[in-house]
């Protein structure tokens, strides 16, 4: 019984204190695009299309991937939709929404459009898109809404 009694108590010792390894999203823009932060509320409205354009008047046009459980994960909490929702505004919205395979895609994308938001794996940033502050945060930071 002692044994037992240790080894889940050096079980939970470490899961809490190991680094969690978990899928980390980043929304990025296009480098022409001077938007800098955002709140969660303004995110969740221009996901869901209620808000068109950025302040300089470009078209916002979401790039998303195709198959990201992380992502889908993440677009649900923050639009405090089901799985089933989500799939149902999806389609009804495809004509809006790019949708591409990787994230060298969604870079690809985004670096492409002016009026671009898309969000990937904070490994794959580069110098060649903007990282946008969600609530003043960035990615990797606690709180930082999309992940």
């Amino acid at each position: 019984m002692r044994i037992r009694f240790t080894i889940c108590a050096l079980a939970f010792f470490f899961t809490t204190l190991t680094p969690c390894f978990a899928h980390h999203t980043a929304v990025i823009v296009n480098k022409g695009n001077a938007v800098a932060n955002v709140t969660s509320a303004h995110l969740t409205k221009i996901i869901r299309g209620e808000v068109k354009k950025w302040p300089d008047g470009k078209n916002i046009i979401l790039v998303l991937h195709k198959d990201s459980a992380g992502e889908r994960e993440a677009l649900e909490h923050l639009n405090k939709m089901s799985a089933g929702e989500w799939t149902a505004f999806v389609i009804a919205r495809k004509d809006s929404i790019i949708f591409v395979d990787t994230d060298a895609d969604v870079l690809k994308a985004v670096q492409a459009e002016p009026g671009a938001l898309g969000l990937i794996e904070v490994r794959s940033i580069d110098n060649s898109v903007n990282v946008i502050r969600v609530d003043g945060k960035l990615p990797m930071e606690l709180g930082y809404l999309p992940h």
